[in-house]
């Protein structure tokens, strides 16, 4: 997908987001739920406005973050020959927050029958495999993908560290997808501790390939 019908997707989707915070007004209450504990308990609230306001301007911040730094990168050329995998993961990380946005509406409307953590984790897991799909993808850049001092210093390094980090964040995605069906704590590790134990070990495993290639 080009970067200029990304950024037309993507206006569109948070301009609905705050049309549908604006159509719902009337309905909302003066205080809006904004965030919950491990327990799905409500322990933190915001005013109305910033309700509504709130998740699509952070939405904005970001978005438009994401799709100005890898300008600035020194290797923006290799940024280049994956730009349409990466331009997908634009809108799929506004999606992801949106849907955030959306629940939040809900809860805030009454229809409170769902555990924010349980609700949240499928499309979070459908993101950690884009992710993952998107590692495949990526070239060495000092932006986007998994950088460590290895990976950075050597293609070699980057492109076997992220052909088995793709496998690790896919596999986690599932692993989330899988919590988000069961729910409770149980949901909370199967997304925490294979994502972390993930990242943790790549970390590693791009040293030892580092150790390697100059060893040899």
């Amino acid at each position: 997908m080009s970067t200029k019908n990304t950024i037309v997707i993507t206006l569109i989707l948070i301009a609905a987001a705050i049309l549908a915070g604006m159509l719902l007004w009337n309905q909302l209450p003066e205080q809006m739920a904004s965030h919950w504990n491990a327990n799905d308990e409500v322990d933190g609230t915001m005013s109305k406005l910033w309700g509504v306001m709130f998740m699509p301007l952070i939405t904005t911040g970001t978005f438009a973050l994401f799709l100005v730094i890898p300008f600035m990168d020194p290797l923006k050329a290799n940024i280049a020959q994956f730009r349409e995998t990466f331009n997908l993961f634009l809108i799929f990380i506004t999606v992801f927050m949106l849907y955030i946005h959306g629940l939040t509406l809900a809860w805030s409307l009454g229809y409170q029958n769902f555990k924010m953590g349980s609700a949240m984790l499928p499309l979070m897991g459908l993101l950690f495999i884009f992710i993952g799909y998107m590692l495949r993808k990526a070239k060495r850049n000092f932006f986007i993908g998994i950088r460590t001092p290895w990976t950075l210093s050597s293609d070699f390094v980057w492109d076997k560290t992220h052909q088995l980090g793709s496998v690790l964040f896919m596999a986690s995605g599932a692993l989330t997808i899988l919590g988000g069906l069961i729910g409770g704590m149980t949901a909370f590790w199967l997304m925490f501790v294979p994502l972390i134990g993930s990242s943790l070990f790549l970390v590693i495993y791009s040293y030892v390939l580092y150790r390697q290639e100059t060893k040899s």
